[in-house]
């Protein structure tokens, strides 16, 4: 049975939210997880690919190392990933209203190791992994849970823009927290919130799904 099929819904409204770099840092520990490497981040562009370089003359690792880098990364370090200051408490907030579920992109074999750091947090909300675009699966939970008033919440402009190609009606966030990537990034016109914190993010919230 697929992870969309194993979810129920109380029939309030649904949230569905991002994790990585919108409930736990990410870039921050890729960062040192790569540095231990001989590689650093380059902070020019908003890509990992064609950014990540060696500190031994500044030549960027292939993709097939970068795809390797990721997939260590998530092997080794998801079960330790930080929250970023005020994820736990606005989310909790929010599931008194809504339901809440945590759409994430990276290697299914890391799904349990993302939902034990979540857990160790204090979210216990289903965990669904992903790969390509989350229009799709954001589309399939607001026909499974019935709802008209649902909420996005992503970092990276590619899923945001997927949401609104299958999804128009979900009001979207965009959560960019890291000022480095954020300034390369033009705003775009079909969101309902870009912001760089969870100060602002989750009243806003709140007001697009009744809550208080």
């Amino acid at each position: 049975m697929g992870q969309l099929e194993t979810l129920s819904f109380t029939g309030r409204p649904l949230v569905i939210c991002d994790v990585d770099e919108v409930i736990v840092h990410f870039t921050r520990d890729f960062e040192s997880f790569i540095g231990d490497r001989g590689l650093w981040l380059d902070t020019s562009s908003f890509a990992l690919n064609g950014n990540i370089r060696h500190r031994d003359g500044g030549r960027p690792a292939t993709e097939a190392q970068v795809a390797q880098l990721i997939s260590d990364f998530f092997d080794e370090r998801t079960r330790h990933l930080a929250p970023i200051d005020g994820a736990i408490d606005s989310l909790l907030h929010i599931a008194e209203t809504a339901d809440v579920v945590l759409l994430t992109n990276l290697p299914h074999t890391s799904g349990d190791h993302r939902r034990e750091n979540l857990a160790g947090h204090g979210l216990s909300f289903p965990v669904v992994t992903n790969s390509g675009p989350k229009g799709p699966a954001i589309s399939d939970l607001v026909k499974r849970s019935k709802q008209q008033a649902a909420v996005f919440i992503d970092d990276s402009p590619a899923f945001i823009s997927s949401a609104y190609d299958h999804a128009p009606d979900v009001h979207l966030v965009h959560f960019l927290h890291d000022e480095r990537f954020s300034r390369h990034i033009e705003p775009l016109d079909f969101v309902s919130l870009r912001t760089a914190s969870w100060t602002e993010a989750k009243p806003h919230i709140l007001g697009l799904i009744g809550g208080a």
